[in-house]
């Protein structure tokens, strides 16, 4: 009898898996945006742990999740909190066979944190502080998708 492992994450494709590198760079860009002012909090252990220990602005619980469900993207990339692993699929995720981890836009107009302390401590959703602006521009992706879609369905090539 074989075991089925769950998937990576529901619902939705993985589009690509990022190299180690790609992961790392990930990481670092993430903490940028949303961990620079991480002193005090044990950041190591858990990235999330700058929304708990109130390091940056952020949701949490049915608000986070409320929110995260309005947003949109063409793709979305998946982090795992241990940072040796990230992928991209292409839709919302609502759950992951990771414990903790994170999901946004490829350009980081916000982020939802999945945590092991769901219900206690998380989930947490977080803007970008250019969130109107790189959200605008995932907005307008879409739409030049839909557009390139809709012209192909009536013979443009």
């Amino acid at each position: 009898m074989t075991r089925e492992s769950s998937p990576l994450v529901q619902p939705g494709n993985v589009l690509r898996h990022f190299t180690p590198e790609e992961t790392t760079a990930l990481v670092t860009q993430w903490l940028v945006s949303f961990g620079a002012d991480r002193q005090g909090v044990n950041a190591k252990a858990y990235l999330w742990h700058v929304f708990s220990g109130a390091r940056y602005p952020s949701l949490s619980g049915a608000e986070a999740i409320a929110e995260y469900e309005k947003q949109a993207a063409l793709e979305y990339v998946v982090l795992s909190n241990d940072r040796k692993s990230a992928f991209s699929t292409d839709a919302l995720p609502k759950s992951s066979s990771l414990s903790d981890y994170y999901v946004f836009p490829a350009n980081l107009a916000w982020t939802m944190a999945f945590t092991h302390e769901d219900g206690w401590l998380g989930p947490y959703f977080a803007r970008h502080a250019d969130f109107a602006a790189l959200n605008q521009i995932n907005l307008e992706k879409i739409l030049k998708r839909r557009q390139a879609e809709s012209a192909r369905l009536n013979g443009w090539r």
